[in-house]
């Protein structure tokens, strides 16, 4: 299974955009997924490079084209995501030019897990 497929397949909700321009997805990681293998054995985390890419695919659904990341301007990652939680993706998008500035915050029982900023670009490549 891809990161894309097990993202697609963790989505457990449809875009939803507040007053404020904000978009909020959420998904859940089931605990047999691949993702967790091997990261780690003993205590299965959602690996950073998962959230990083989560953010790309997120916003990928909320604009309804194929988007190619172009810099990672922040990651940071605030506390382990487990299998079976919840996770909450707050997401702003703005455009200019040929760019589009993605930042997400992620959060899990009700507490911030980690936020990231990406910069991105629309592509020709699912």
């Amino acid at each position: 299974m891809s990161m894309r497929e097990s993202i697609l397949a963790a989505r457990v909700s449809d875009p939803q955009r507040n007053a404020e321009g904000v978009t909020t997805l959420e998904f859940r990681f089931r605990g047999d997924d691949p993702t967790f293998a091997g990261h780690f054995p003993t205590r299965p985390v959602l690996p950073g490079v998962f959230q990083l890419e989560l953010v790309r695919i997120a916003a990928e659904l909320v604009l309804n084209s194929s988007l190619a990341v172009r810099e990672i301007t922040k990651a940071k990652f605030l506390r382990p995501i487990a299998p079976n939680e919840l996770v909450r993706v707050d997401l702003s998008l703005v455009e200019s030019d040929d760019m589009i500035q993605a930042r997400a915050s992620f959060v899990t029982g009700g507490r911030l897990a980690g936020e990231a900023s990406l910069r991105l670009s629309r592509s020709s490549n699912p």
